[in-house]
């Protein structure tokens, strides 16, 4: 299957449905370069509690997990005692799992041993995004060997709930490699926000 064609005649990848914050999501968010350190820490975060659910239940959720983790300022996760841990097991506007919970204040930790996030990531890929060139969605792996390798790193660094299919989700989300379909609209707009 090649990208979708919605009801507004803009073909996108059929991943997203019709769901308006998917679609939203996709148009504007989904493939984007990230190179904001921080940014990329909570999207590692939330594909990490998406493991075992769906994407959209994660983004029906973003709001809720930004003001439960503090923005995800890894700084402030660090601090986070049983009492916190346990306020969020709580909390019903997340996804309740103590040992995702635990993972982040893991995995910001891990975070702040690092430099520059952004640049640490970003050198896996020499600076600039693969840009494939899929015509249908049973084209795209899983993982690829690179998602594996730096799923090794990022546990070798002391992070938890990196395994390659989740980082590779992760690079796809945050535009080290551009996966829209070549005929969905995104595939060229997002080749031009490159740094």
């Amino acid at each position: 299957m090649t990208a979708m064609k919605h009801e507004d005649g803009i073909h996108r990848c059929s991943w997203c449905g019709n769901d308006p914050l998917y679609v939203h999501y996709h148009d504007t968010d989904w493939g984007v370069p990230e190179y904001d350190s921080r940014a990329l820490f909570e999207k590692l975060i939330l594909d990490g509690f998406q493991a075992g659910l769906s994407w959209i239940t994660i983004l029906r959720k973003r709001e809720n997990f930004r003001e439960a983790f503090d923005d995800f300022v890894p700084e402030k996760i660090i601090t986070y005692d049983r009492h916190k841990k346990d306020a969020l097991m709580m909390n019903a506007g997340i996804v309740r799992n103590r040992l995702k919970i635990e993972g982040t204040v893991l995995n910001a930790q891990a975070y702040l041993k690092i430099e520059d996030f952004s640049k640490y990531l970003w050198d896996f890929v020499d600076g600039k995004p693969v840009v494939n060139k899929f015509k249908s969605m049973k084209d795209v792996p899983g993982k690829t060997p690179l998602a594996e390798k730096i799923s090794k790193d990022l546990k070798q660094k002391g992070f938890k709930f990196v395994g390659p299919t989740i980082v590779y989700a992760f690079m796809q989300a945050t535009g080290f490699f551009n996966d829209h379909m070549v005929d969905c609209h995104r595939h060229e707009a997002v080749n031009k926000l490159v740094r």
